[in-house]
């Protein structure tokens, strides 16, 4: 039955405690934990318990000394507390649904950490953490938190096969990675038409696991590997196929890199064979220890661990000393000059080579390809770990060390670096850049999101990945900052990256400050996963910061112990901001700090605007029109006075349904979808019907129904993928893709039982991205000549079937978005693919004649424009703009032209993303906002301006 629905539905996207929220599972509002006794009292104090959100779990329990079963496994004696506090807990089976995933101990004290099982099945994200102590022959619990999920009610058994998640999932990735246009680099010549689409893309079946929103949704998980078909990049992509509908309900990026905007994969099988075969190739490797130097990039001369291979007459940068007395291990650094980034990303490229030298005394080449400062690094950031925090290596059990320098991107420089799950990858830089090694607080960086990924795991995406990524920064800049001896109270203090620039100063060369004093949370940019995977950099500095503003005032050494303790023996994967304040304070208490040290914790996150509730402060200046869509990526649209767009139930469990309303926000939204069990998505209406795709099992089908009510219509039922769905006056017009790639522009007259399509279907030609008026479709077109593949526009008359191509400037790379009025068509076109991505907004007569740039492509005010909609007055567009980096101003916002291109502004000023615009009338426009952490369909009536 379907439930009853308010204003305040969600079913996911970056808010609260970042993905959790959007698991709709756990936006957890927690208050400051009290301080536990060192020694245990003669009378045990009472539990201090703070609740969960949507379980029973506590989130958080400390202050008690509880005895647990001192003969006992730690994992066996923690299952016993959490069975014996059963009341408590809420948790029915604690040795059932309970797997110990790992155990810490360090003198006394013992952390266990748990996954969640449902019915023998993971739960995304569910982990548990039980903290004791065991000395004198006794045991006692001292604490628990994390995430265990109570309300967890579905079934195990998938009526979707592997084959067909594999197949969406891949579909999914490449939708998201280039649905949006159309490009010359979709033809392959002397094949037809084109390639397909996905087949650079291969998908691989992880397994069933549960995603725990409301009593949960079983999903098969999938990762993508391959490159981008637009682009060339490498991709990874961790896709959750709902297992009784077939659709994509989760999807974001695995990579971790240290900037935002560039890309590289990893996979975890990939990577653990990668670590295996460096390990291999050290350890056959009849080198002995050795000591050398070498000189870094900032001309200071180190001593370096090294070996000695006496047989080859060579040095190798293979550092065994350091775990010689555990695991025999080594650091080693590898010489990857001229590798292209997709042939590293998470695999270990054969013929691989340690960095050498015939002299123990390494030369230029070493330093200018940045492995002196690599090699030197990663044994400064292992020594920080091993001697501050007991940690050996970064999986805490001695794991080797892989430091791969030089890498390149297609054979031009590679400004970036990242973690693959195993290894770290470092850029060859370019004039500008070092090499990324160049800098101690990247390799800290970077050897970070190992220890996290060892740790609580942060889930990289949303609010969960800013945390990841600001313990990233925290760490790699403590420890650069203690060895170069810069004081906390140096201005410069926080820079991030500062001594990456050949030329430029700290400043203006820093990726980020961590010192700013002006990042709060007031600034916090919400964001969809396609965009920086929800905002992992974009809103990183809101944590960290205070993080670095608690280090400058109770010190390095506290400070430093307090995060480290934070991140091992509370954080937990879904965690988000407000998780991670407590998780600090409940970290410094339980190292003892007083009440001075206390206050100035809470207060730097206090001045971070950290606190409970601050998601409600973020303010927006447009009209909202439907609360908490959250569902990115399923668009909405608008026609007739009236609105359409997807939605879930308020826990997000309930497949997707369509609703409609008004768009002058009178009345109520009315749901227009079946609750079937099926995903309702892409919605369209022109005031009169609303139509829509809808995803089951093994097809989609395109369904209708009347805004003034009737029964549902099936239209026409596909086996591959549809999307740009568009109705007017009883014809649906949609983009199909092919099982082979191909892409065509189909549309439906009322009645017809199967499409026509506007190009013949066949593999020679492809068209995609239309829009409809008057009976009129404009469609962009990729088509041969007898020298080559051309792009174009072209307007199609439904009432003849005659077709105008319309004129060109020039020769267009790329084609996105068409829109089309009842005088104009509209699209946007890019020509040179050596900017940075911009793109004009063109214009023809609906004849195909008289084209002209009403934005063009170069310039002051040339836009890079992800989507185009259309009124009979204004055409707006969904727009970036140029920037160095990745920031409120450089993300997609929504700029509206008049038609001829006579003035340009912003529609809106609402910070973060702003997505999916569709044109009501005049110059009214709505679209997806993510302003507020949410994703709202909201309105605005006429332009806000310039936004200054």
């Amino acid at each position: 039955m379907r439930k009853a629905r308010t204003s305040t539905q969600r079913s996911g996207i970056s808010r609260g405690t970042g993905l959790a929220a959007l698991l709709g599972a756990a936006g957890l509002l927690l208050t400051a934990v009290p301080a536990q006794a060192v020694t245990p009292p003669a009378t045990a104090p009472p539990a201090d318990v703070l609740p969960g959100a949507r379980t029973a779990t506590p989130s958080l329990v400390d202050g008690i000394r509880e005895s647990a079963d001192a003969k006992a496994s730690p994992a066996d004696a923690a299952r016993g507390h959490l069975a014996a506090k059963k009341s408590r807990y809420k948790i029915a089976d604690a040795r059932r649904d309970l797997t110990p995933l790992a155990t810490v101990e360090q003198g006394a004290k013992e952390t266990v950490r748990f996954q969640q099982k449902h019915h023998g099945i993971p739960v995304f994200g569910g982990q548990y953490v039980v903290r004791m102590e065991s000395k004198g022959g006794k045991r006692v619990v001292t604490g628990t938190s994390g995430k265990y999920f109570t309300g967890l009610k579905t079934g195990t058994g998938a009526s979707v096969g592997k084959d067909t998640a594999v197949r969406r999932a891949v579909a999914a990735t490449a939708a998201r990675l280039g649905g949006r246009t159309l490009s010359k680099a979709d033809a392959i010549r002397g094949r037809g038409a084109t390639s397909a689409r996905a087949s650079s893309l291969t998908g691989t079946a992880g397994g069933l696991v549960v995603i725990p929103r409301g009593e949960g949704i079983l999903a098969h998980q999938v990762t993508v590997r391959g490159t981008n078909p637009s682009t060339g990049e490498p991709v990874l992509q961790q896709v959750y196929i709902d297992a009784h509908a077939g659709y994509p309900v989760l999807q974001f990026s695995g990579i971790k890199t240290l900037k935002a905007k560039e890309t590289a994969a990893s996979a975890a099988s990939a990577a653990a064979k990668a670590v295996k075969a460096g390990a291999r190739a050290a350890q056959d490797d009849p080198a002995a220890a050795a000591r050398g130097t070498g000189v870094k990039l900032d001309s200071a001369k180190v001593d370096l661990e090294i070996a000695q291979d006496t047989a080859a007459g060579k040095y190798l940068m293979i550092d065994s000393t350091r775990m010689a007395n555990s695991t025999k291990n080594t650091l080693t650094t590898w010489d990857a000059r001229g590798r292209d980034v997709g042939e590293v990303s998470g695999v270990w490229p054969n013929g691989l080579k340690e960095f050498s030298h015939p002299e123990k005394d390494f030369g230029k080449e070493a330093t200018d390809s940045g492995a002196v400062d690599a090699h030197w690094a990663a044994g400064r950031v292992y020594d920080y770990y091993k001697q501050n925090h007991g940690r050996d290596s970064l999986d805490g059990r001695g794991m080797t060390i892989n430091s791969l320098v030089g890498v390149t991107e297609f054979g031009f420089p590679y400004v970036n670096a990242f973690w693959d799950g195993q290894k770290m990858v470092y850029g060859n830089g370019d004039d500008e850049y070092k090499p990324l090694s160049a800098d101690l607080d990247v390799v800290g960086h970077e050897m970070t999101h190992g220890v996290v990924e060892n740790t609580a795991n942060l889930v990289y995406a949303g609010q969960s990945g800013a945390m990841n990524e600001a313990l990233a920064d925290y760490f790699g800049n403590a420890i650069d900052t203690a060895a170069s001896g810069v004081s906390m109270d140096d201005p410069d203090s926080g820079l991030i990256g500062e001594d990456l620039c050949r030329t430029a100063k700290p400043r203006a060369c820093a990726l980020r400050n961590l010192n700013d004093g002006a990042t709060t949370s007031k600034n916090f940019l919400g964001v969809s996963y396609g965009t920086d995977n929800g905002g992992v950099h974009l809103n990183s500095t809101i944590f960290s910061g205070a993080l670095w503003d608690m280090r400058q005032d109770v010190g390095a050494e506290l400070a430093d112990k307090i995060v480290y303790k934070a991140l091992a023996e509370y954080m937990t994967p879904l965690d988000g901001f407000t998780d991670g304040r407590n998780a600090v304070l409940a970290a410094a208490k339980d190292l003892g700090v007083n009440a001075r040290e206390l206050g100035v914790v809470k207060r730097s996150f206090n001045a971070h605007g950290v606190v409970p509730g601050w998601e409600d402060a973020l303010g927006v200046d447009s009209d909202q029109l439907f609360g908490k869509v959250n569902t990115t990526g399923t668009g909405a649209q608008a026609g007739g006075g009236w609105w359409t767009a997807s939605q879930s139930n308020d826990e997000g469990t309930e497949a997707y349904s369509v609703y409609a309303g008004r768009t002058d926000g009178k009345g109520a939204p009315k749901v227009i979808s079946p609750n079937d069990g099926r995903y309702h998505v892409y919605p369209a209406t022109d005031g009169k019907t609303v139509v829509w795709a809808a995803y089951g099992t093994t097809s989609v089908d395109i369904l209708s129904r009347p805004l003034a009510g009737g029964p549902v219509k099936k239209l026409y039922t596909s086996f591959t993928d549809i999307g740009g769905l568009r109705v007017e006056n009883g014809v649906v017009v949609f983009d199909s893709f092919g099982v082979f790639g191909d892409r065509h522009v189909a549309y439906l007259r009322p009645g017809d039982t199967k499409p026509a399509f506007v190009d013949g279907g066949g593999f020679d030609i492809l068209t995609a991205l239309p829009a409809i008026k008057n009976g009129k479709l404009a469609y962009a077109k990729l088509y041969p000549t007898p020298e080559d593949y051309k792009l174009g526009v072209e307007i199609f008359d439904l009432k003849t079937g005659k077709a105008a191509l319309a004129q060109q400037l020039g020769d267009p790379q790329v084609l996105g978005q068409t829109g089309i009025n009842a005088t104009h068509a509209f699209w946007l076109v890019d020509e040179d693919l050596k900017d940075q991505g911009q793109m004009a907004v063109r214009r023809s007569g609906l004849d195909g004649k008289g084209t002209f740039d009403i934005s063009a492509e170069a310039g002051a005010n040339a836009l890079m424009p992800l989507d185009l909609t259309a009124s009979d007055t204004a055409v707006t567009v969904n727009s970036a703009l140029p920037d160095t980096a990745l920031r409120n101003e450089s993300l997609p916002k929504l700029w509206q032209l008049t038609t001829d291109g006579s003035r340009q502004e912003r529609v809106s000023c609402n910070r973060g993303e702003q997505l999916s615009p569709a044109a009501v009338s005049g110059r009214q426009v709505i679209w997806i906002d993510g302003t507020t952490g949410w994703t709202d369909l909201v309105t605005r009536e006429r332009p806000a301006g310039l936004c200054g």
